[in-house]
């Protein structure tokens, strides 16, 4: 029963927090109003996610947040530091092919958005075989070494993530 009514709940539970921080305000219309676009949105969407993926809510996913906020921060700091001390001649900018392990299209969605969201990297381009995404990074002194770092911290917790 549950299922028919939210058939995404993650989805329905990030529309709702989405929604009341785009309001900016903590009142009770502004909630419902949330709640409706958070049962609304997945029933009008259901049809178009046949093969929902299958997320293991818990430890693999805190370490997973919490891995990407903490790297988002000291990221920044990195970014103005160099942006701050150093000429744009002496940085070594590289285009990073990085082979994935990961198959499902929502996984690679979430590892480009956080290598996007990471200052410094940006996800490009994602092979069309779906085995490879290119990603340019703005300063990488060991380009395998950057590659086995995404792959460590971010690819091995999704794959734990998307069951």
């Amino acid at each position: 029963m549950i299922r028919r009514i939210l058939p995404h709940p993650g989805l329905s539970l990030l529309l709702v927090i989405v929604w009341m921080l785009m309001v900016n305000d903590l009142s009770v219309g502004a909630l419902v109003l949330g709640l409706v676009f958070g049962v609304v949105v997945p029933l009008a969407t259901s049809r178009f996610w046949p093969g929902r993926p299958v997320l293991r809510f818990g430890p693999a996913m805190v370490g997973y947040i919490g891995v990407v906020l903490f790297d988002i921060l000291v990221a920044n700091f990195q970014v103005a530091w160099l942006i701050l001390t150093r000429p744009n001649r002496d940085l070594q900018s590289h285009w990073l092919v990085i082979p994935l392990a990961l198959r499902s299209p929502e996984a690679i969605t979430t590892l480009a958005g956080t290598i996007s969201l990471t200052p410094g990297t940006v996800s490009s381009d994602i092979s069309s075989c779906g085995r490879a995404l290119l990603v340019h990074a703005i300063d990488v002194s060991d380009p395998a070494a950057e590659v086995a770092r995404i792959k460590l911290r971010y690819e091995a917790r999704l794959l734990k993530v998307f069951a």
